[in-house]
């Protein structure tokens, strides 16, 4: 089973890559652009068939390794 695990920082976590995305985009010429938070995503392919054990297994793996739950959080979907 395919899954996407989407990383980003918690809101009141400062996001300084994020700032520097916004501001290059103001240089390039994007003006209005008030504020970006940036993240990653991750595209696992599990063995395991069953949703719900799929689904329990990528919880298991953004806590121990994929995600800083202090700062971070996370949304897994289907792929």
């Amino acid at each position: 089973m395919k899954l996407r695990v989407f990383v980003t920082l918690k809101p009141g976590v400062l996001d300084p890559q994020g700032e520097a995305i916004r501001h290059a985009l103001g240089a390039l010429g994007f003006e209005g652009v008030n504020g970006v938070r940036q993240g990653k995503m991750i595209e696992l392919d599990l063995a395991e068939e069953d949703a719900d054990k799929a689904l329990e297994q990528a919880r298991g793996m953004c806590d121990r390794l994929l995600s800083n739950t202090v700062i971070e959080s996370y949304r897994i979907e289907p792929a």
